[in-house]
């Protein structure tokens, strides 16, 4: 047994990057005690902590620091006009709970933008049909968002010279 006293930590002064890691530890703390008081999250996050046997609370504090990654955003079937595919595929540590596919033409305007869906389900491959009919591909972005349930973020874009090129 090893007895000392305990650190005399009033007259610390922290540095601006130990702040803002303790700040977004304060976050992701109060993100799992709110996840855990909703039942029907904390049933998704008590399932999951126990298939990997860890403590539910760590997952949903890790879950707050890890954002979802794009990983494809395949353009190949896009051809401007409305009803054509883009396929995203997306993961994250724990689930990616949504993506959004947003399409600007060469002015920067949003031409369209909408909730793709998962398909099959629980698959990481998430299809947007497109609804608007663009004139011509040159100067177009496709953008992809994947969410997870604390609300981060992963994008990818593809953006087209002539055309619109296959990101991977």
């Amino acid at each position: 047994m090893i007895i000392v006293r305990r650190p005399d930590m009033s007259q610390r002064t922290f540095s601006p990057g130990q702040l803002t890691a303790q700040e977004r530890f304060r976050r992701a703390a109060q993100y799992g005690k709110l996840a855990l008081a909703e039942p029907a999250t904390r049933v998704v996050y008590v399932a999951a902590a126990q298939a990997k046997g860890m403590p539910v609370f760590a997952l949903t504090v890790a879950d707050f620091f890890k954002a979802p990654v794009v990983d494809e955003l395949d353009v190949s079937q896009y051809t401007g006009q409305a009803g054509a595919s883009i396929v995203v595929l997306a993961h994250d540590d724990f689930e990616v709970s949504g993506v959004t596919v947003s399409i600007k033409d060469a002015g920067g305007q949003v031409v369209e933008s909408g909730a793709a869906t998962q398909a099959p389900p629980k698959s990481g491959r998430w299809v947007y049909t497109t609804t608007q009919a663009v004139a011509s591909l040159t100067g177009v972005s496709v953008t992809a968002t994947a969410s997870d349930r604390p609300g981060n973020m992963g994008v990818k874009t593809v953006a087209g010279g002539q055309s619109l090129v296959v990101s991977r």
